[in-house]
């Protein structure tokens, strides 16, 4: 399973970004998808999940509001929306993936067990 992380760069405080997480070697079919994000000497944190069916959410509170995560099974990808952006948001943003038949969301690092390259979002104030 190889996921590629997509979409990142350079925004302004209040600007949108749309992150894609494209994926090949398995379908979306029976995974749980999920973001999470690292800032500068900080650890990995969860922004969002969804389960393969599409409707089974889950966001950090940080994020709440101003992200929205979606998947288009058609086309292997998982989305990252993100409005409002603040410069808290800059950081390395990461897609995973889990086999999740049951269409269980999961927000915890541990339990994902793919991993995309990870793309790089800077909000400047």
């Amino acid at each position: 399973v190889q996921l590629q992380a997509s979409g990142g760069g350079l925004v302004q405080a209040g600007g949108s970004l749309r992150l894609s997480c494209a994926a090949s070697g398995h379908t979306f079919t029976r995974y749980a998808m999920g973001w999470f994000r690292q800032g500068s000497g900080k650890e990995r944190e969860f922004v969002a999940s969804v389960n393969w069916i599409g409707d089974s959410t889950s966001y950090a509170d940080s994020v709440k509001g101003r992200f929205t995560i979606s998947t288009d099974n058609a086309k292997n990808t998982v989305y990252l929306q993100m409005n409002s952006l603040k410069p808290g948001d800059t950081a390395v943003y990461y897609c995973a993936a889990k086999p999740s038949p049951s269409g269980r969301v999961y927000v915890k690092r541990n339990q994902f067990d793919y991993w995309g390259q990870g793309t790089l979002v800077t909000v400047s104030s």
